[in-house]
Parts: C-alpha cells; structure tokens; sequence
C-alpha cells in the first residue's frame, strides 16, 4: 500500500525554496523588505506548483497480483 503525502512535506519544500531564494536576494541588494517580498512570492509559487504537480499523479489503487491491461 503506498503512503500518501501529506500537507506538511508540500509546506516544507516550499518554505525552504522561499528562505533560499530570500537569502539570495538579501544578500545581493541588501534590502529587508525585497528579500520578503521574493522570498513570499516564491512560497505561494512553489507551493501551488508542487499541489499541481502533486494531482496530476493518479493514484495507483490496482492489486499488484491482477494484470492492468485485460
């Protein structure tokens, strides 16, 4: 039985690519509020592609004695 993926992994992926990209921008303009605004605007887009890319994956519910094509 495959273990279904949970809420808190999407999360967690999403904040690390948001601090990462943070990061980089602070250190590169060394503005506050530039590297929050990146930093959060790459959250929501990390996040909603990962759910999207998350869906599209169907689930796979077959026994694994049966043959799928018959």
């Amino acid at each position: 039985m495959p273990k279904k993926t949970k809420v808190t992994n999407f999360l967690t992926l999403s904040a690390v690519a948001g601090v990462f990209v943070g990061v980089l921008v602070y250190f590169g303009v060394r503005m506050v509020e530039s590297a929050l605004i990146w930093g959060g605007l790459t959250f929501i887009v990390s996040l909603v592609f990962i759910s999207t890319m998350a869906m599209m994956v169907p689930d796979n519910n077959n026994d694994p004695d049966k043959q799928v094509l018959s």
